[in-house]
């Protein structure tokens, strides 16, 4: 089995108890999922089986939709309402005012610190790791963008933002500086997922329902690699320029720069392609 599946992530499991779960009911060795969700987090987890695992970096690249929810007033150690508290407050005032102007500063191409509770690697040890041992770090920050960030809800102390972020974007980082620039502390303690790329929480399967097809021979959760990019389709024809093709060499083709879905005159599906300035180039190939 190969393909790609938009899981709603429940929260209280990692991201790969969901490939673990995936596993043993798919009976697929060859899973990865394209983007960790914190255990608190629920909503979309995009999956890659069998060869659609090679197109997991090429996911992980999309642009995601999150809700997130904060409590002011608090910081711990993970920047989210799972950690041990560090600092607090009882006294602050922050009006709905107060945050939109606060919000504006994080909109655009921003400089980030990812958290020290986070997976990135220094010096061959995950930061997290170092964390728990009692042990901080100086992180480098990265650029991130943000597309956009909406209220949804605020009473002063609690709200729900709406934002949407590239690669790399740490949503319980952008609360705790939401937090010092407001003047007071802040902490994440809830977020949901609900876009990534195309992928949408209304079209995600739970593992229970996914678990339950499975069982009755309904593998119908499972998109293609063509359906889920959903690329214009182009047809490559000439012996010579298909072996060019599969051996990761240039073909001369005329078309409008950007992706494509590349066929053989059979309709075969073949494989991914960038077409730049009449040249055509494999990416990814099936």
């Amino acid at each position: 089995m190969e393909g790609i599946i938009n899981v709603n992530k429940p929260s209280g499991i990692t991201s790969f108890d969901v490939v673990r779960r995936l596993r043993r009911c798919l009976h697929e060795r060859k899973i990865g999922h394209t983007g960790t969700l914190d255990p608190l987090a629920t909503g979309v987890l995009v999956v890659c089986v069998g060869r659609a695992t090679r197109l997991v970096e090429d996911i992980e690249g999309y642009e995601k939709i999150y809700t997130a929810g904060f409590e002011l007033g608090y910081r711990t150690d993970t920047y989210d309402v799972e950690g041990k508290v560090l600092d607090k407050v009882d006294e602050f005032n922050v009006s709905k005012d107060d945050l939109k102007v606060a919000l504006e500063k994080f909109t655009g191409e921003i400089d980030q610190v990812p958290p020290m509770y986070s997976a990135l690697k220094v010096d061959g040890k995950k930061l997290y790791e170092l964390a728990r041992q009692g042990i901080e770090i100086e992180r480098k920050s990265r650029k991130v963008t943000i597309s956009f960030i909406e209220i949804l809800e605020f009473d002063g102390r609690k709200g729900k933002i709406r934002c949407k972020v590239s690669k790399g974007t740490y949503i319980r980082s952008l609360i705790n500086d939401l937090g010092e620039t407001l003047g007071t502390f802040a902490t994440m303690i809830s977020l949901v997922r609900e876009e990534v790329g195309t992928s949408n929480i209304e079209k995600a399967y739970t593992l229970d329902s996914i678990e339950e097809m499975c069982n009755s021979g309904d593998s119908s959760f499972i998109s293609s690699v063509e359906e889920f990019f959903d690329y214009p389709k182009i047809t490559l024809t000439g012996d010579k320029n298909l072996v060019l093709f599969r051996n990761g060499h240039t073909v001369r083709f005329t078309a409008e720069n950007g992706r494509y879905r590349v066929y053989d005159i059979e309709g075969k599906f073949l494989g991914l392609c960038n077409v730049s300035n009449n040249l055509l180039k494999g990416y990814k190939y099936f």
